[in-house]
């Protein structure tokens, strides 16, 4: 009697330990996976690692341990701490903050992104100008410009522009000649580039009558466009000096020329061969021969015509399709609008050159991402733009 006790006992104990495995095998309040794939928890949002969500988060810009990961700059002394975990090594996480303030950033990815006000761009940008040790001293210069050509003076509009390669500037100067009646409609996006021409000849500062004295241009509307500098170095190397059928190897002699020095070959072999220097081959020559002295990869802060003159309105041109409404119509009173976006999604952290910029950056040497920090520095700091393993990049860090 006893013993039929103890075993209908015993089996009592499993039937109760059975049913609680199964409670929880189907209902566990902390999930670590969803159907077998580790989840990563942003805000209160659940993502799943497989790629289904890719479009929003990027499988580089995460890791699936759950702990939070603090970027240290050396350089500047302030750390960056996001909710989101990056795959990056310290002495990549550079990225220009402001010194001696902690700031904590949260990614969101929020379509509707809200732009920097022009008070909070004055206030970096004048953090650029102390790098590089300028003073602005009034009235305004535009035609003592280091690079002149790049300066434009729309006269009807009573308007200054400086336009920076690579930092969407085609698209602008194309807008304002329509404004200013010199286009009568607008281009073709593959033929944006004619406004390089001779039909804006006229309006650069270097044309004659640009470099008379003029009272109107000391007191025009002044602005400009600025660029996450590693997305620029990005666009720079696809556009000019990559093999991409779209675009790309606009600059051939150059190309070849880098090929040539970096390999230690010959140019006929280059040719002979059809070779193309590859991303850090492009990087390590930039770096050894001050930006191939070519306007599409200086810095942008050589281009602005700084510290002649002060621009009224900066904008970045992560935020020019939210912006540009205003500069048109408050500042210029005109209808005239950019042409539109080549990229489909409105948030430039999801953007084809942002993705391109975390994977190949990510590949190169820390000593070169070093070296182009410092040679870029002044660029980083115009809109304290974040770095390529940061979350929220390129977005400047507000």
């Amino acid at each position: 009697m006893e013993c039929n006790y103890n075993r209908n006992h015993l089996l009592g104990i499993v039937l109760v330990f059975l049913i609680l495995i199964t409670f929880f095998v189907y209902n566990n309040p902390f999930p670590d996976s969803i159907n077998g794939e580790k989840i990563i928890e942003i805000e209160n949002h659940v993502i799943s690692s497989s790629g289904d969500t890719e479009d929003i988060v990027h499988e580089e810009q995460i890791t699936t341990d759950n702990s939070e990961i603090k970027s240290e700059s050396s350089e500047i002394g302030s750390t960056l701490s996001s909710t989101v975990n990056v795959t990056s090594s310290p002495s990549t996480d550079k990225a220009v903050t402001e010194p001696t303030k902690s700031t904590v950033f949260t990614s969101t990815y929020n379509l509707h992104l809200t732009p920097p006000s022009q008070p909070w761009i004055k206030a970096q940008f004048q953090k650029a100008m102390d790098v590089l040790h300028y003073e602005y001293n009034p009235p305004n210069d535009w035609t003592h410009c280091s690079h002149p050509r790049q300066t434009y003076y729309f006269k009807k509009m009573n308007t200054v522009f400086t336009g920076i390669p690579k930092s969407g500037c085609s698209n602008w100067i194309e807008a304002l000649l329509r404004a200013e009646g010199a286009l009568k409609v607008p281009l073709a996006s593959d033929k944006v580039k004619l406004v390089h021409g001779s039909i804006s000849t006229p309006f650069r500062m270097t044309a004659s009558a640009n470099k008379e004295f003029n009272p109107d241009l000391q007191n025009a509307f002044s602005f400009t466009v600025v660029r996450n500098p590693w997305t620029r170095l990005v666009s720079g190397y696809r556009d000019k000096l990559s093999n991409e059928v779209t675009q790309g190897n606009s600059i051939r002699h150059l190309g070849i020329k880098i090929v040539s020095v970096m390999r230690n070959i010959s140019t006929d072999h280059v040719e002979k061969n059809n070779l193309y220097p590859t991303f850090e081959e492009y990087l390590r020559y930039l770096l050894a021969y001050n930006a191939a002295n070519n306007i599409h990869f200086l810095p942008q802060n050589e281009i602005l015509c700084i510290p002649q003159s002060e621009y009224d309105v900066i904008v970045p041109l992560e935020y020019a399709g939210l912006l540009h409404d205003d500069i048109f119509e408050k500042h210029i009173n005109t209808s005239v609008r950019l042409l539109g976006s080549y990229d489909k999604t409105n948030d430039p952290r999801l953007q084809s050159s942002a993705k391109r910029a975390r994977e190949w950056f990510s590949k190169v040497d820390n000593d070169i991402i070093d070296q182009l920090y410092e040679f870029y520095k002044a660029d980083f700091y115009i809109l304290r733009y974040s770095n390529f393993s940061h979350p929220d990049f390129p977005l400047p860090l507000q």
